[in-house]
């Protein structure tokens, strides 16, 4: 698995730059946000049905009602994110996504 980039968060996924990233993702241009640390980010007004967040870490992340069906999750973690109302795929076993969220440990997705 690729080493987690701990540097700064990217600036496309500040609030105010949800515009241009959904602009992105219509366009077929989707931003890879693999391996990233996403942490305490608030990213309920992107586009992230389809991303590629594999290996990414969103511990505390608000993910509230966000559409992730099509996202590729393999290897993130989502320790203490808000997920209320978050549609995860459906090659992600439901106890995958509690052991991430309880323990932080990195989800397997089929």
């Amino acid at each position: 698995m690729a080493e987690m980039n701990r540097t700064p968060k990217p600036q496309i996924l500040f609030e105010e730059n949800a515009a241009t990233f959904n602009k992105l993702v219509t366009e077929g241009k989707t931003p890879d946000l693999s391996n990233q640390n996403l942490s305490d980010l608030d990213l309920r007004a992107f586009n992230l049905t389809y991303a590629n967040l594999s290996g990414t870490y969103l511990r505390g992340a608000n993910l509230k009602g966000l559409d992730l069906s099509g996202a590729n999750l393999n290897g993130a973690s989502i320790k203490n994110a808000s997920i209320s109302g978050c549609l995860f795929p459906k090659g992600l076993p439901a106890a995958e996504i509690q052991m991430s969220y309880e323990l932080g440990t990195r989800m397997r997705q089929s």
